[in-house]
């Protein structure tokens, strides 16, 4: 705790329209990844983590790294070998995309000189991985994702151990994301739950704009779980997460069994049970289930086009379609040139070294006086049409507060329109959230694509003890 802020160094805004105030719940970095991929879209497919044990055969083919060893212009899709080939089939049939296997044996990696690193891929799928990844992989992937990649999580049911080695696809992917380097705050908004929910057919939401549901494989009506399981959504956590198909008298937070997020540059989808991806076919002495043509759901529809979205193509499903160009559209994000365009109360765009930047000399140093106090922030903004927005930016928060149950003071992060009115509250903060160092937080505005919106933060200090939110390094990322 830095205390309070009896005299500092102030940069005084004199800017009379209120802009956009960033504020969100992701990770950012300093140089964002694009998520629009160049065609062929590059997408690699994980073995790596026990993916063939037992009955499984979660492969697109038994030739690997490159599954064109097997046959090289494959039209059916046991040309090649694996339970899940007729999803690389009908990928690679499209001529836009470039499909690898990690084998067997192989590392996650991402920043290294290895063919199958992930820094090579827009997407990576993770089809019911039943190895608990190494604290390098999390952090590779974790890093993938938070610099523009996409990744896909196929679970199953709960207990479904193939290997035998005390570990589910459940327990792998909440391991992921709630204990790794990165950020192990529920990153992507879901953790999966802890169910074998045996046979159901979840309906998909009523959407006519989202990509998943509306790709160009196809309209998504519905799925199938033949043993599955399903997420718990939070929103709190990651204002991203959106739940797209439901089992039968489950919607908002509870019973998704598809749902996608967003994290730093990158995206995400869930998927909880291997079924609806299993072709019915794979190398011998499985035991496999033709889920990916079962009538009773639209499974072929809902893999390839949730595929086509994570490597950043099709419609975002925020403009109503058209092409996007890949852009930070925040400027002075990292407040390095004083208060340029953004609005902000006196002396909140500031060098005084009482709170630290995160990076370069400035960050914008709301509250911390310990009486009544009002602090802005915020900077316009145009979103494009037919563009995937995301919001990030890290937050510290210190306080002299002792309170372990009393939110006394605030920071509302907001999205409101151009006469001012408040469109969403994307996440309030409080002297609850106070922490060491910089927490980044990342938040999906792709619903306000086409649109001219104002992205504000409001701090307000209530008590007699002070407590400070600092931000820094922001971005708004469309894709």
């Amino acid at each position: 705790m830095l205390g309070f802020r009896r005299s500092r160094h102030r940069i005084t805004t004199a800017l009379a329209a209120f802009g956009l105030l960033l504020t969100g719940a992701a990770v950012q970095t300093a140089t964002a990844t694009p998520a629009a991929a160049a065609t062929p879209h590059r997408i690699l497919f994980d073995n790596s983590k026990a993916e063939t044990a037992g009955n499984a055969d979660w492969i697109i083919g038994t030739s690997q790294p490159d599954p064109l060893g097997q046959d090289s212009t494959p039209s059916a899709e046991t040309d090649w070998t694996g339970a899940i080939s007729a999803w690389g089939v009908a990928l690679q049939k499209t001529g836009n995309y470039s499909l690898k296997t990690l084998p067997s044996g192989g590392t996650i990696t991402y920043g290294t000189t290895a063919a199958t690193d992930l820094q090579n891929f827009d997407t990576f799928v993770l089809p019911e991985p039943n190895v608990l990844l190494s604290t390098a992989e999390k952090t590779a992937v974790m890093k993938f994702v938070q610099n523009g990649g996409g990744l896909f999580l196929v679970s199953d049911h709960t207990g479904a151990d193939r290997n035998n080695d005390g570990e589910d696809a459940v327990e792998v992917i909440n391991d992921l994301m709630s204990n790794n380097s990165v950020d192990s705050t529920n990153p992507f908004g879901f953790t999966v739950d802890t169910l074998n929910v045996g046979t159901e057919n979840p309906r998909a939401i009523s959407s006519t704009t989202d990509p998943v549901l509306n790709g160009s494989f196809g309209k998504v009506t519905g799925s199938i779980i033949r043993s599955g399981t399903t997420a718990t959504l939070s929103p709190t956590a990651n204002s991203a997460v959106k739940g797209l198909l439901y089992r039968s008298g489950y919607s908002g937070n509870t019973g998704a069994f598809f749902a996608t997020s967003a994290f730093g540059s990158g995206r995400v989808a869930f998927w909880g049970d291997s079924s609806p991806i299993d072709d019915g076919t794979g190398q011998s002495g499985n035991t496999l289930y033709d889920g990916w043509n079962d009538t009773a759901g639209t499974n072929a529809a809902l893999a390839l086009n949730a595929t086509e979205w994570l490597a950043g193509t099709g419609d975002s499903g925020g403009g109503g379609g058209g092409t996007c160009t890949a852009a930070q559209l925040l400027a002075n994000p990292g407040f390095e040139s004083g208060s340029s365009s953004w609005t902000a109360t006196s002396g909140v765009i500031t060098t005084d070294t009482g709170q630290a930047a995160r990076t370069g000399s400035y960050k914008a140093w709301l509250n911390g006086y310990g009486a009544a106090h009002t602090d802005t922030l915020s900077q316009s903004v145009t979103i494009p049409s037919g563009c995937a927005a995301t919001l990030s930016f890290y937050l510290h928060v210190d306080t002299a507060e002792t309170t372990t149950s009393t939110a006394y003071d605030t920071l509302k992060a907001q999205v409101l329109n151009s006469s001012g009115t408040v469109l969403a509250t994307l996440a309030t903060y409080s002297n609850l959230n106070a922490a060491t160092g910089y927490t980044q937080r990342t938040f999906d505005l792709a619903s306000y694509a086409g649109q001219t919106v104002t992205v504000k933060f409001t701090g307000i200090e209530g008590s007699t003890l002070q407590t400070s939110f600092v931000i820094d390094d922001t971005a708004l990322n469309v894709s």
